[in-house]
């Protein structure tokens, strides 16, 4: 799928169309958003789209949680002119390391890890993920980022869900998302299924070749 001649409103987000149903049953995320990245026009337009969301807030770091947080937030640090921190999974990194438990997407106890020390008191950190679903994640993110005395400056996301999990997180912070809040997408994303999965086949995503 090209990008459109007009894209239209902001909250009708055409490369939001490209993204995949889950084929592969209840263990796993319901979509895949990662055509997105593989498409080229479709992914400097998601980047635009947040970056312009973005504008007026002050971040020193970009923090991308593992693991498809380090896809959109190194891209979003390298738009953003600041550096990039990887929050790992437990029992990845080689340095010291503070750690906490969360519960994920799935429901399932894991831990994640952030080096000791990553920026000093006062760091305003931009947390990132590919998607945000009942919150849990971006929490044990936020109080690792705390933990060293850095403040969040904003959850970006993809998509972030409204629900009652999620909400518990994320309204106490700053959220910028591709899927705007409000609009057919959110409420599509908040229901768990895009009518545009319909019409989804993956070869509408491929990149040009040798364009």
């Amino acid at each position: 799928m090209n990008r459109p001649d007009d894209k239209g409103p902001r909250d009708d987000r055409w490369y939001l169309n490209l993204m995949a149903p889950n084929t592969k049953g209840e263990k796993f995320a319901w979509l895949d958003p990662t055509s997105i990245y593989i498409n080229n026009d479709a992914f400097h337009d998601l980047l635009d789209d947040l970056h312009a969301d973005l504008e007026g807030t002050k971040v020193d770091v970009v923090a991308g949680l593992d693991a498809m947080g380090f896809v959109l937030g190194a891209a979003l640090a390298t738009r953003l002119g600041v550096g990039f921190l990887p929050i790992r999974k437990a029992g990845k990194l080689c340095v010291d390391t503070d750690a906490v438990s969360f519960s994920n997407y799935s429901g399932r106890t894991q831990d994640m890890e952030m080096r000791k020390p990553a920026f000093g008191a006062g760091t305003r950190v931009l947390l990132v993920d590919q998607w945000v679903e009942t919150g849990g994640t971006m929490d044990g993110a936020i109080r690792l980022v705390e933990r060293q005395g850095g403040i969040v400056a904003g959850l970006a996301a993809i998509a972030i869900e409204q629900n009652a999990r999620s909400r518990s997180v994320i309204g106490e912070h700053t959220c910028f998302s591709a899927v705007v809040a409000g609009s057919k997408w959110q409420r599509e994303c908040d229901a768990q299924t895009l009518s545009s999965f319909a019409n989804y086949r993956p070869e509408d995503v491929f990149p040009a070749i040798g364009a």
